[in-house]
């Protein structure tokens, strides 16, 4: 059995873990009587968390955000820093995404009203370099990842690439981070089947408490699934290539197209590519500093042809003009 500071530590973390715990279910993970939990709830209030508690056999307890911060070490300005912090690495490429994300809720959660104004200030007054920004919500992403820690059903909006929007209700089990999008993978309760949807369609409605079971699926499939089901129903265009460069050195480069790169030898590799517009495969193949060979597909190849022209023409626009110097340089008026 814990003894008292200890156990008062994992009640805590079970509260942040989930959304709702029965006095039985807190009880059966700590090894103590459900008297016992009463107490540590009560303790824990004195310390200035903000349990709430619903009565009755189906009723439980849920850790809310309080009139001040919780003591976590962390004041004002330092919570605020690390809010701001895990937001950002949320949204980066550094690996830690999901930890991000995790730690990020678990944060937000206890976060005082006067502190996420400050925070939610900070991600308003920020700037980015134009094409680096997030492409979502954060608090979309932050709604996501906790019902699928939770375990907790989701309802939302989803807007089609058409712009429509329909009611969707799913069983969230993984985010996926791709190139410059977050996918959910979830079962469609309305469906019967596996679904993926793109984080930043969705707009999610309020929570219903529902709970389910998640469904075994191993973290690799997760992957192979979302890629190939994102390469299918959203890519019309597929091509074949072989690249002059090693397949690790292809495979390394950031991918924003559904990609499946396959080593023929040491310095060579076989890229099968999917792309809505073969213009934009064919700038990104154009990028890897090789040698180029197009095995299949006629757009690809076209699209290669039309680069090869229009670079050609702004070469040759050059050479017409001849290189002004540097005091001789005509001014180029600013867009309006």
């Amino acid at each position: 059995m814990l003894e008292t500071s200890a156990r008062l530590l994992e009640v805590l973390s079970l509260l942040q873990i989930r959304r709702d715990w029965t006095s039985a279910e807190l009880a059966s993970r700590l090894g103590v009587s459900a008297r016992t939990v009463r107490a540590d709830i009560v303790r824990l209030r004195s310390l200035g968390y903000l349990v709430d508690a619903r009565p009755g056999v189906s009723g439980g307890y849920r850790l809310a955000a309080g009139s001040a911060l919780p003591p976590l070490l962390l004041d004002d300005d330092e919570a605020v820093a690390v809010a701001v912090g895990l937001a950002a690495a949320a949204t980066g490429r550094l690996g830690v995404e999901e930890t991000s994300l995790t730690a990020l809720a678990k944060l937000e959660q206890v976060l005082p009203a006067h502190l996420r104004h400050r925070v939610d200030a900070v991600r308003q007054a920020t700037s980015v370099v134009p094409g680096a920004e997030s492409r979502l919500d954060l608090s979309v992403l932050g709604a996501v990842s906790s019902a699928i820690r939770g375990h907790e059903r989701l309802r939302f909006g989803y807007t089609k690439p058409g712009g429509a929007e329909e009611p969707r209700h799913v069983e969230p089990q993984r985010l996926v981070s791709w190139g410059p999008f977050w996918y959910l993978l979830a079962w469609d309760l309305q469906r019967d089947d596996w679904r993926v949807f793109r984080v930043d369609r969705m707009a999610p409605r309020a929570p219903t408490g529902a709970r389910f079971r998640p469904r075994l699926i191993l973290e690799k499939d997760v992957v192979a699934f979302v890629v190939g089901r994102v390469a299918a129903g959203a890519r019309t265009h597929h091509a074949c290539v072989l690249v002059h460069a090693p397949a690790a050195v292809v495979a390394a480069m950031i991918v924003p197209l559904p990609v499946d790169v396959q080593a023929v030898d040491e310095t060579t590799c076989i890229v099968e590519v999917s792309a809505d517009d073969p213009r934009r495969a064919a700038l990104w193949l154009a990028q890897l500093d090789a040698d180029i060979e197009v095995i299949e597909g006629d757009e690809l190849a076209e699209s290669f042809r039309e680069l090869a022209s229009r670079f050609g023409r702004a070469s040759s626009a050059r050479r017409a003009t001849g290189h002004a110097s540097d005091g001789q340089r005509r001014s180029i008026p600013p867009r309006a």
